[in-house]
């Protein structure tokens, strides 16, 4: 249902059809808003990674009335373990340390989180697949768009959820490379044939510098990761057969099932490659152009965080819009104060997390899994957890979800 509202601004582009853009589109539409994204895939994304959804993100989650559809998408991941070159276990792990959630936390596929956020969102929302926007041009009453397959049009007010590589922020902020901050690692997700037949289980193949993950939450398939250090040339960041001889090369020498995984990479219709780095700004927002999730403040896909924050920044954003009678200069102050705190902290510690993920030669790996053996051992292992669970709990609930 919409709100009858009167607002300032009534018309909205979004751009990105992820996870930040379905969820503003759906909370601005319920409000009333004249809503339309753009997204430059033909068709919605698939497939991809594991995300967590943490804390107050769970209560948007719930507010949406998504609830039961994000049970019904959980990974339920029994555990995992560490394994030699050999495959011989080197630490087991059951769910409560595999994941690091709190008890209400859940973890799904991104895709599924992206379908089901546009399946609530679609109703009321205009979609464009397979186009997107190539300049921006702001005036008195609005901002005009120009897209690189429709014809131009003026809306009202423009956001960016299009990512850590947002075409929205380069138009009106500046170049990526002013906001980037690297942590020197490269990430990879394909998915892969379940050869090793895994049930919603999950091994890690540490080396020094790299990590090789592969992991299933259904029998029929699975994923694999390779997480390594950044070269010092990266492939154009549409040069996907550039990507793939990169990631092939950095581990041409893995052991484990490594190779296997490796040939998988050119039949994966869902390659994804990318540096592990977070986008910082001052401000999200400039004249009737604002920005949400990754475009404004990713924390880098390695976190854990992001997607949780692109939830919880599509909430504030929408409802402070909303709040303001759609006066953008107030909703968009609002929404910067509001979140900031939130933020920085999830920046903080996302910056935490994807850094200490890799271990850097071999006496760290030796080091790091007894740790992990000792903990799954330790008769007080919820003690021992909690300096690592308590910030990371702490963070995704630090900012108050008004009802707007």
């Amino acid at each position: 249902m919409t709100s009858t509202q009167q607002f300032t601004n009534k018309t909205v582009l979004i751009s990105g059809a992820s996870v930040a853009g379905p969820a503003l589109a759906y909370w601005l539409h319920r409000y009333g808003f004249s809503v339309t994204v753009v997204e430059q895939a033909s068709t919605l994304r698939e497939g991809g990674y594991k995300v967590d959804i943490r804390g107050v993100a769970m209560d948007v989650i719930a507010r949406m009335g998504l609830s039961a559809e994000i049970e019904r998408a959980s990974t339920d991941m029994r555990g995992g373990a560490w394994v030699d070159e050999s495959g011989k276990a080197l630490a087991t792990l059951g769910p409560d340390l595999i994941g690091l959630r709190s008890p209400g936390d859940d973890e799904v596929l991104r895709g599924d989180l992206a379908r089901i956020l546009f399946d609530a969102s679609k109703s009321g929302v205009e979609y464009i697949f397979g186009d997107s926007i190539t300049g921006l041009r702001q005036l008195a009453e609005g901002v005009e768009v120009g897209f690189r397959n429709s014809p131009p049009r003026v809306f009202d007010l423009v956001i960016g959820a299009d990512g850590m590589h947002s075409t929205v922020r380069h138009n009106i902020f500046g170049s990526e490379e002013q906001f980037a901050r690297h942590t020197g690692m490269a990430a990879c997700v394909i998915s892969v044939p379940n050869f090793l037949d895994l049930d919603h289980w999950e091994l890690v193949h540490p080396t020094p510098g790299r990590i090789v993950q592969m992991y299933s939450t259904h029998r029929s398939a699975a994923k694999a990761q390779f997480i390594f250090a950044e070269p010092g040339q990266l492939p154009d960041r549409r040069d996907v057969a550039g990507q793939q001889r990169l990631v092939a090369e950095a581990f041409a020498d893995g052991g484990w099932e490594t190779a296997n995984l490796l040939r998988a990479i050119p039949e994966s219709p869902d390659f994804y490659f990318d540096t592990v780095s977070q986008i910082h700004l001052d401000r999200w927002s400039e004249g009737r152009v604002a920005l949400v999730g990754d475009a404004a403040y990713c924390p880098s896909p390695l976190s854990g965080q992001g997607t949780s924050m692109a939830l919880v920044g599509a909430y504030v954003l929408a409802g402070e819009l909303k709040a303001a009678a759609g006066d953008h200069r107030v909703a968009f102050a609002a929404y910067q104060e509001k979140m900031r705190e939130y933020i920085d902290l999830n920046l903080t510690l996302g910056w935490s997390n994807a850094t200490q993920m890799v271990a850097g030669g071999k006496r760290a790996i030796r080091m790091q899994t007894t740790m992990l053996r000792m903990l799954r051992r330790m008769p007080w292992k919820g003690l021992a957890l909690r300096p690592i669970i308590k910030p990371l709990a702490h963070a995704s609930n630090a900012i108050h979800l008004e009802t707007y």
